[in-house]
């Protein structure tokens, strides 16, 4: 019988090509099989070749080094605002049509390094932002996927390849990955390379993965973080995941207000559950205007960085988009300035009311994912984080009306190992129980 292929997380399939049990090959055609079988109801890819993904798979085959590659014959979607050589990047726009990049984003070339077979680019909503893509959710196919990286968390989820690229500038990581059930990192703003990555709102732009394992995020943030200079030989991430910790702060953060009640509930009931190593935190008043403070520079970004979208064809542009653009062309400099002074203050302060605790735990989102198409969901719940350049991470741990809810882990700048030990410690007490 031949292997389950599409089972196999990432460092199961890297493990199994590096010793040749496996081709690279072999395992790229199982799955295409995948792809193929599933994608006319996913919807989740914006471009994929079946020939030149085998064509990569075949000269990774022939490589004499293939054991010293950590992600050795490992399949990746890229999501299509990263930038592939090789592959059209449209970013999600018509505007965009036939765009040929001349070179890999930083993080694409780390993964090719690395070993990473690229599967092909993933659907984007329209140049990141609100507007709903064409992308189903692998749980159930009437719901929204989220977005804006809706593509890659459905391809993760749906098992056409088990690692994803996304990108996150308000919640598009971890808001998809809670609705797809899968696990999804929003590192420290800088921990990844962004070079390559269209530009929505730099000053909170962040690459990000996806993937159905704590370990292969871990690998992943193994590869990545090279790419910045800050890993340092201390940083290791594979290992962290192996270690678990366990002192938590149940935190509802401002945008408790937006989310429905039987989040609530499932969340207060988790947080009950976990005993004295959990404490609920409360967060001083400060922290409620930095939603307000987001806003003002992802707009105000938007504004600048769009507007050669904006002069080229705004009558083609989503009403959503073309509002945020306007939104942002209004914004006073002397707001935006303050924004962007008030982020370091803020940040500072939450480092030091978290310093007792290993992780924040936190809604994802308001909820499990919406029904229909109307929306890609309220991404509320990750807006805190992004904007102080924190650290986070879903854990596909609930489970609400039937369709997944995460759990979203925060932690500390930089300190991805400290949250992948505190996410260990919960993945050992849930296989424990």
């Amino acid at each position: 019988m031949a292997p389950d292929f599409h089972e196999l997380d990432a460092l199961g399939a890297a493990a199994s090509i590096k010793t040749r049990r496996i081709a690279a090959s072999a395992y790229t055609r199982g799955l295409i099989s995948r792809i193929e079988a599933v994608e006319p109801d996913i919807q989740a890819w914006q471009y994929f070749d079946a020939g030149y993904a085998l064509d990569q798979a075949q000269r990774l085959d022939a490589r004499p080094d293939l054991s010293q590659l950590p992600l050795a014959g490992v399949a990746i979607g890229v999501k299509d605002i990263i930038d592939t050589a090789d592959m059209p990047t449209e970013n999600g726009t018509e505007l965009d049509a036939g765009r040929r990049p001349q070179a890999d984003a930083a993080a694409v070339r780390l993964l090719r390094e690395a070993g990473a077979i690229v599967m092909g680019k993933t659907v984007t909503t329209e140049l990141a932002f609100m507007h709903p893509s064409k992308t189903r959710n692998p749980r159930n196919l009437a719901y929204s996927p989220g977005g804006s990286s809706s593509g890659s968390a459905a391809a993760v989820a749906a098992g056409m390849v088990p690692v994803a690229l996304g990108t996150q500038t308000n919640g598009s990581v971890i808001r998809p990955a809670s609705f797809c059930g899968i696990y999804g990192l929003k590192p420290t703003y800088g921990l990844f390379p962004r070079a390559g990555v269209l530009e929505e709102a730099p000053t909170l732009d962040t690459v990000g993965v996806f993937a159905r394992t704590l370990g292969d995020i871990a690998a992943v943030t193994q590869v990545l973080a090279k790419g910045t200079g800050k890993q340092g030989a201390v940083c290791e991430y594979l290992r962290a995941a192996r270690e678990p910790a366990a002192r938590f702060a149940f935190v509802k953060t401002p945008a408790w207000g937006f989310a429905e009640e039987p989040a609530k509930s499932a969340l207060e009931a988790f947080a009950k559950a976990l005993g004295p190593g959990c404490e609920t935190l409360d967060l001083p008043p400060e922290f409620d205007r930095a939603i307000g403070l987001h806003r003002t520079i992802m707009l105000t970004e938007m504004a600048l960085n769009y507007a050669r979208y904006y002069e080229m064809g705004k009558d083609r542009l989503s009403t959503a988009v073309r509002e945020a653009i306007e939104a942002g062309r209004a914004i006073l400099s002397v707001d935006y300035a303050e924004a962007l002074r008030e982020r370091e203050p803020l940040y500072k302060r939450f480092a030091a009311l978290i310093e007792p605790f290993d992780a924040i735990v936190t809604l994802p989102a308001t909820g499990p994912a919406p029904a229909g198409f109307e929306t890609t969901g309220n991404p509320v719940f990750c807006t805190l984080w992004t904007y102080l350049g924190a650290p986070a991470l879903n854990l596909p741990l609930l489970e609400v009306n039937g369709m997944p809810l995460g759990i979203q882990l925060v932690g500390r700048r930089f300190d991805e190992e400290r949250l992948f030990r505190a996410a260990a410690w919960l993945l050992s007490r849930g296989a424990a129980d």
